[in-house]
């Protein structure tokens, strides 16, 4: 369980809290997905938890263990973070790369075991990345770095994993496979967290979702809750309507052409 309580974030001279009293629950076993506007505060719930921004008030507790400073070599046992941007500074080995998922288990002067080679060999088959286990990081196209980074934070053997953007420039195609693999490992029993922008495809996938606005939480539940057209229309200020997947049945949004202006 990864939970926020009454969490409020200010950055430097803000004169808005990028995060205003948010309380959010992510369990084990489900996907969590966490949407909203460009500036919600989206990405701050992800900064807040690995220690990026300082809480101005509230909780962070994973597993029921508060987050903290002193604690964030125990947390990175616990939960892994995939965060939206990671360029490759160094063409690493796509295996040695997957590899640094256990440091949190090693440190830097413990060998390591057959657990940690185990806890590799699993991720590398859950993301199904044994083709490229041979080349750099910097030889992988956009879709199969996201793999392999999933695959470094599975390595960590976590219960828990939260994913800022996962699918940022990806296609059709690779979208569905990270989502596909997601929902995979809550049904197992993790706790995922996810901040996304795909509003159709979290609708699609998700047990819950939680719609931020100016740092606020302005609708939470089951994505049909959620996925209201007035709300939505109000939030993103774009005209539009919510229809229903043919395929699966779940909300879909459908954007309107802009209306003529007089």
């Amino acid at each position: 369980m990864i939970a926020f309580a009454h969490v409020s974030v200010r950055y430097r001279g803000g004169r808005m809290r990028a995060l205003d009293d948010v309380t959010i629950a992510a369990p084990a076993g489900a996907l969590t997905a966490v949407v909203g506007p460009n500036g919600s505060g989206k990405s701050t719930l992800v900064r807040a938890l690995v220690g990026q921004v300082s809480l101005e008030q509230g909780t962070i507790t994973v597993d029921e263990q508060p987050v903290r400073d002193d604690v964030r070599g125990a947390l990175a046992r616990r939960v892994a973070v995939v965060t939206q941007r990671e360029e490759p500074a160094f063409p690493l080995g796509v295996r040695d790369y997957v590899a640094l998922g256990r440091y949190p288990h090693l440190g830097l002067w413990r060998a390591p075991t057959t657990v940690d080679a185990d806890a590799i060999a699993a991720a590398v088959a859950r993301t199904e990345i044994e083709p490229y286990l041979d080349r750099t990081i910097t030889e992988l196209s956009g879709g199969e770095w996201q793999r392999v980074r999933l695959a470094r934070a599975l390595a960590q053997g976590g219960r828990s994993i939260v994913l800022d953007e996962p699918t940022t420039f990806l296609d059709v195609g690779h979208e569905m496979a990270v989502f596909e693999l997601l929902s995979r490992l809550a049904a197992d029993g993790m706790a995922v967290l996810l901040v996304s922008h795909q509003l159709n495809l979290v609708a699609r996938f998700a047990d819950h979702m939680v719609l931020l606005h100016r740092g606020r939480v302005a609708g939470e539940g089951a994505p049909t809750d959620v996925m209201q057209a007035r709300l939505l229309e109000s939030l993103y200020d774009w005209p539009l309507v919510v229809a229903h997947d043919p395929a699966v049945g779940a909300p879909a949004l459908v954007p309107l052409r802009s209306r003529p202006r007089p």
